[in-house]
Parts: structure tokens; C-alpha cells; sequence
């Protein structure tokens, strides 16, 4: 097991050989933006890429997007956009958010520019796609509004300085025991998107029984969200949620960064419960997966400099539990992490493998209901990190130095968040029979 992630994970440290994908085309048919290519857009490039959304250019008209086809295709054809970053060949594939191109859309991508990226016929565009305003919440579509927004305090970043931590707290205002069923979060404007590297959201509370989870784990609270650039939201399962109690509160912890300019901000939390009275049967928890050992409590993380690393952490599962989603975490030298359970029958299975790690794109790769892993109790979940500290990582900004762990985007870390259901022993029978 251990012997091959190595090979699997230095192996895709080279650039995929997509960019010969036009060589396999074999027809002749012609491909323009108004009958092709817009269609893609839409489906997978314009949730970001429109007018005043993160996304430095517009993709919707062809004016907007003729000046960059070089750029595009390139892009495209090495897989760093959409930004999805899931190894296709190995692992659960199939993914409720999943953006990435299909390799006939990114053939026909590559080809469409060279051939010169023609416009065609404007009548053969589609309507404009309508997009909601991002003042908005995502998942209002799906909910109505939220029952609760959340905010934390103010703060001022200056133009220039060092990274900064804030940590204030927020009171919940419930009088009540509520289950959420969804949560959402984001930096209040635009500007404060700009600074906000990342938002960990903790519940903080007295848990009335902290044997809750219905299977006799006791996991305490533990975190009700993390924001981070396209990590929105979470949806949870149904028949699972998160419980708030009276009394509760949010302790943020907001990790900012100069940009150049003063800017002042706040983060907002948007919260969606359940109907009163009705309680899922299971409770969620985003867990901390680590891929670096601890000992006494310290992290042991030490990355030599001009050097390839491999860490790999472990925890056991102490009851039959469902893994609903798979998000890496790692800073500038993260390059690939995979996940992997070791049954209690000694077998091992490859859950998901980020093979091209991107610290700009902070992925959570959430299950599909039909592909979401469910494990019995004693399976071990095995987390291995890579970090390349070389000249050969473009985002290093020192390959001679030596790299600990630590907080600041300029350290490092290796974890997995994961949202974790524990179910009962009877229904992981259940569930196991009918899938054999």
C-alpha cells in the first residue's frame, strides 16, 4: 500500500500531455463559440467567470472571450481549469459539485482554437444564461432564505503587514434545540474576499448529551464550517444535520492577508435549520483528518529544503460511519493527497486522490448520495500528503529553505476535512447487504 503512493503521487507531478488532445480528433466538423463552445461555458465556466463575480475575465459573450482563446486552451487542455483536481483514474468518481470538463468538452475546446476560434453564426447561441446576484445566498435557490445569518465582527486589515488571525465570537440566537440542515459562508463584499485566505467557524456549546450522534461516539461539537476561495457551502445529507443548542455561539477564526490597501470587512454565516420538530437521524461532523504524525501534541512537520516530502497520518474509525465529502488542505508547497481505508480485513481501498494540489482552490469534493463511502467500525483511515519545496513548484517562494509547520500561508500543514456520519451497527448491515 504504502509502497506505491509514493510512485502514484511523483508520477503526476509532471504536466498531464493533454495539450496534444487536437492530434486525436479525427473529424472535421467545424466547431464554433456560438454552437459549441458557449454551451460548455455555461454549464462549467461562468459560475466564476462574469462580470463582477472572483474570476479575473468574463467568458459569456465572444468579444469578452476571443482575447484570451490561447490562454483558455491551455488551461483547459492541462486540467488546471475548471479547477477540480481529483485524479480521474483511480478512487470514487462520482461527485454531487463536480465541475470538470469531460475529455470530449476539452477536445472540443482545444480544437475550437485551433481552428482559430471562430464565433459562427450568433443565432446559434443559446440564451444568456441567468446567473443570481451574488449579494444573494447560493443556497436560496434550494431553501428560501436562511433562518439565520451570522456575523462577526469588524476588522481592518492594513495595506501591508504581516498574516493576521482574528478570532471573535458570535452569539447564536436560538432559545430552543434546532438541527441544521445547510450552511453558508462568505466574506460580506468583494473587497474582503481579496483578504480572506480562509474562515474556520466553530460551534461552541454544552452539549446536553454528548452521546448525541445516536451510536455512542462521542465527538463533541467540533466545527460547523470552513470557508475558504470555492469552498461555499455545505449541504448535508438528508436524514443528517448538525444540532445547535441555546446557549451556543461561533468562535471564527479568520485568517487574513495585506493585498496592498486598507480594507474592512466582516464574515457571514448563513444558517438553514430544519423544520422545528423534525430531527434527522444522524448527526454530521466535519472532522480533521491529519497527515502528519503528532506527538505530545506537536506536529511533526519538516520539510527539507530542494526536497520531495511524503507525511502520512492515521485514525481509526470507532463506529460504522459514512464519509460525505473529501477536501485537502495544504499551503504554497501542497502538491497531491490521498485518502484511503484500511478494512478491518486488512484490505485497502483508495477513497479519492488529489493529484495536482492547488492552494488557490480549496476544494470540498462532496459524494454523490449513490458513491458516498460507508465503512464499518475499525476501519482505519489512512491521510498521505505530499509537498514539493523544489524550483520545480511555481508557487514556492523559497525552495532553499526549510519549512516547518504553522499557520501563515508561508509555513505548512497537510489535513483532510471531512464530513463524517456515524450510523448504527444495524444500518451498516443493512446497508452492506443490499450492495454485497
Amino acid at each position: 500500500m504504502t509502497s506505491r503512493l509514493p510512485v502514484l503521487a511523483l508520477a503526476s507531478l509532471t504536466v498531464p500531455a493533454a495539450l496534444c488532445l487536437a492530434a486525436e480528433l479525427n473529424d472535421n466538423r467545424p466547431v464554433t463559440f456560438s454552437k459549441d463552445i458557449i454551451l460548455i461555458f455555461q454549464e462549467k465556466c461562468q459560475n466564476c467567470h462574469r462580470k463582477d463575480s472572483m474570476a479575473p475575465m468574463s467568458l459569456v459573450s465572444y468579444e469578452e472571450t476571443r482575447p484570451w482563446a490561447k490562454a483558455i486552451r491551455e488551461r483547459v487542455a492541462s486540467r488546471q481549469m475548471p479547477p477540480w483536481h481529483i485524479d480521474k483514474t483511480v478512487g470514487i468518481q462520482h461527485f454531487v459539485n463536480d465541475r470538470s470538463l469531460s475529455d470530449d468538452q476539452i477536445r472540443t475546446i482545444v480544437r475550437w482554437v485551433d481552428l482559430g476560434a471562430p464565433q459562427g453564426d450568433p443565432k446559434d447561441a443559446p440564451p444568456a444564461k441567468t446567473w443570481p446576484d451574488d449579494k444573494g445566498w447560493q443556497l436560496a435557490s434550494q431553501f428560501g432564505q436562511p433562518d439565520l445569518i451570522l456575523k462577526s465582527e469588524d476588522y481592518t486589515m492594513p495595506a501591508h503587514g504581516q498574516d493576521v488571525w482574528f478570532k471573535p465570537y458570535t452569539v447564536i440566537p436560538i432559545t430552543e434545540p434546532r438541527w441544521v440542515r445547510a450552511v453558508e459562508m462568505r466574506p460580506a463584499t468583494p473587497a474582503g474576499r481579496r483578504i480572506t485566505h480562509h474562515t474556520l467557524a466553530y460551534l461552541q456549546q454544552e452539549e446536553p448529551n454528548p452521546r448525541q450522534d445516536g451510536v455512542g461516539v462521542n465527538v463533541g461539537s467540533g466545527m460547523l464550517m470552513e470557508w475558504a476561495v470555492n469552498k461555499n457551502y455545505d449541504i448535508y445529507r438528508e436524514g443528517t444535520g448538525k444540532l445547535l443548542v441555546p446557549g451556543a455561539h461561533i468562535w471564527w477564526e479568520e485568517h487574513l492577508h495585506a493585498v496592498g490597501e486598507p480594507i474592512t470587512d466582516h464574515m457571514e454565516l448563513a444558517v438553514y435549520l430544519y423544520p422545528k420538530g423534525q430531527e434527522p437521524k444522524y448527526r454530521t461532523y466535519l472532522t480533521f483528518f491529519t497527515a502528519t504524525p503528532v506527538v505530545n501534541g506537536q506536529t511533526m512537520l519538516d520539510i527539507q529544503p530542494n526536497s520531495l516530502e511524503q507525511t502520512q497520518g492515521y485514525f481509526v474509525l470507532k463506529a460504522p460511519a459514512r464519509l460525505e465529502s473529501y477536501q485537502p488542505h495544504m499551503h504554497l508547497r501542497g502538491k497531491a493527497m490521498a485518502m484511503e481505508a484500511i478494512l478491518p480485513d486488512g484490505s485497502t481501498r483508495m477513497l479519492s486522490y488529489v493529484n495536482n494540489f492547488n492552494f488557490n482552490w480549496m476544494t470540498a469534493y462532496i459524494y454523490a448520495d449513490d458513491a458516498a463511502p460507508v465503512l464499518p467500525k475499525g476501519t482505519v483511515i489512512h491521510v498521505t500528503a505530499w509537498h514539493d519545496n523544489t524550483v520545480n513548484n511555481k508557487n514556492n517562494p523559497d525552495p532553499n529553505q526549510w519549512v516547518g509547520f504553522g499557520d501563515r500561508t508561508v509555513d505548512e500543514m497537510a489535513h483532510a476535512w471531512v464530513n463524517v456520519t456515524y450510523i448504527s451497527d444495524d444500518d451498516y448491515k443493512e446497508w452492506s447487504a443490499k450492495r454485497k
